[in-house]
């Protein structure tokens, strides 16, 4: 939960391709102070069977960026076979089971504001936005 002083983060993660929440998804949380700051890693967790993570780290004070690292590949790696052939015009063979095997989403953020930040994922592409 967010104070006057710091934000918070959110996330969930939908595979497209399927329509189904991506399960076991790991996420990492980075934070910095400023644009030319380094970033402090904060930790993490997996998305959940509803694709969510519900444990992920407090912002420090301070915060102005925020970095989400989603490790793809495995998930992808597991079910690749079920879903490239079951797209229409997906390679049949494949060297990973995803094009992107991470996928990291950088943003600004201001104290006292939550931050939702869906990931609508599929094995060729991606897309995020600022949800409620």
């Amino acid at each position: 939960m967010s104070t006057s002083t710091t934000a918070s983060v959110s996330t969930h993660i939908l595979d497209t391709s399927v329509g189904r929440p991506a399960e076991g998804v790991a996420v990492q949380l980075s934070a910095r102070a400023g644009r030319t700051a380094d970033w402090q890693a904060l930790g993490g967790s997996a998305t959940d069977a509803d694709g969510r993570c519900k444990v992920l780290p407090a912002l420090p004070e301070g915060t102005t960026h925020v970095r989400l690292d989603f490790a793809v590949e495995p998930y992808f790696e597991k079910s690749a076979n079920q879903q490239a052939d079951a797209q229409q015009d997906a390679p049949a063979n494949r060297d990973s089971g995803a094009f992107f095997p991470e996928v990291a989403i950088t943003f600004a953020v201001e104290p006292g504001e939550h931050y939702h930040v869906p990931l609508l994922l599929n094995p060729f592409g991606y897309s995020v936005y600022r949800g409620s």
